[in-house]
């Protein structure tokens, strides 16, 4: 794990709850100069700490008036067949999320559509015409809320 100290965790979680603040609104939360919060995030994102900044959308406005999460069990666990189901989910427009799991099912995909007929046809044509998908079962979302941060556990 790369160095960190508790400026660098403050930055990441002012960072969580608003990736829009200025650099120079960013070292006055902190408490350290602008040149040196610049570095901090430039070291953080060489580091791999940040994966992406992303806007948070309003999904109707795109035309998804439905989301769901397709429960995939495959056939045989062989890596190949694994590797192929993750490469086509992550293909598929619908797709926002796919988890490999322990357990009955062996990925949890997390898709959105227009409506029930568009889910309907991604079931179909999207999942079980794969040879390697043996069952799905699909759950409806009623409503889904992200928080957006990630909890800071400290390793000692």
């Amino acid at each position: 794990m790369p160095h960190s100290d508790q400026t660098d965790r403050r930055i990441v979680r002012l960072l969580q709850e608003n990736a829009r603040r200025s650099n120079k609104e960013l070292a006055g939360a902190v408490g350290i100069a602008s040149s040196t919060c610049s570095e901090r995030l430039r070291r953080l994102e060489n580091d791999g700490v940040f994966r992406g900044f992303h806007a948070d959308v309003d999904s109707e406005w795109l035309g998804i008036g439905l989301g769901a999460m397709v429960a995939i069990r495959l056939r045989r666990h062989e890596a190949r067949e694994v590797e192929r189901f993750w490469e086509h989910a992550l293909a598929m427009p619908e797709v926002i999320g796919v988890s490999h799991l322990t357990g009955v099912n062996d990925f949890l995909v997390h898709v959105v559509v227009r409506d029930a007929d568009h889910l309907r046809e991604l079931a179909v044509s999207g999942f079980t015409t794969l040879p390697e998908v043996a069952h799905i079962e699909t759950s409806l979302i009623f409503e889904h809320v992200s928080k957006h941060s990630l909890p800071d556990y400290q390793v000692g």
